[in-house]
């Protein structure tokens, strides 16, 4: 599917995705939402306490310090966005014939995090497309995750989003 495009809303840097799935929006709502589910894609384990104000636990990210953020909107089985850090992270489903169409918008604390930060969520979602279809994958972090975050890294700069942002397990950023 589609790679992550670059924009701003409303004066911040983002990266957004679009995937369409076959699936109905309960069935892919849970894929983004429930802990189970989450950790077969989503680079953190994560628990949402399901209400906006409510907290978000994220931890065993091997690149990051275990974290809390906030839930900013809970409208199941529709919206989900929360903080990360000083990113957000917004989740969007809307019906698309007898499936539905995933949009992820990562807003960005630094404009030059976009390359990074969509390299990384081309993983993720790869894995998550790869889930959805039934196939076992061992998570974003794992060899069989697909095409190695690097070299869609250099794909995004070449396109031309902003980069330069500390990438972890690399030295020469």
């Amino acid at each position: 599917m589609g790679p992550g495009t670059y924009l701003e809303i409303d004066g911040r840097p983002a990266v957004r995705f679009e995937r369409t799935y076959p699936h109905p929006i309960d069935r892919v709502w849970s894929a983004i939402s429930e802990p189970d589910e989450l950790r077969h894609w989503f680079p953190s384990a994560v628990e949402i306490d399901g209400r906006a104000g409510g907290a978000v636990e994220f931890s065993g990210d091997p690149n990051l310090v275990d974290s809390r953020g906030t839930v900013l909107v809970y409208e199941p089985p529709r919206r989900l966005a929360f903080t990360w850090g000083r990113d957000e992270l917004h989740f969007e489903l809307e019906p698309d014939g007898d499936g539905c169409r995933l949009t992820l918008t990562n807003v960005l604390d630094q404009r030059n995090a976009a390359a990074r930060n969509a390299s990384g969520w081309s993983v993720c979602l790869g894995v998550l497309d790869r889930h959805l279809a039934g196939v076992t994958v061992g998570g974003p972090h794992a060899p069989d995750a697909q095409v190695p975050p690097h070299e869609l890294y250099e794909d995004y700069v070449a396109a031309g989003l902003p980069s330069g942002a500390p990438i972890p397990g690399r030295d020469d950023t």
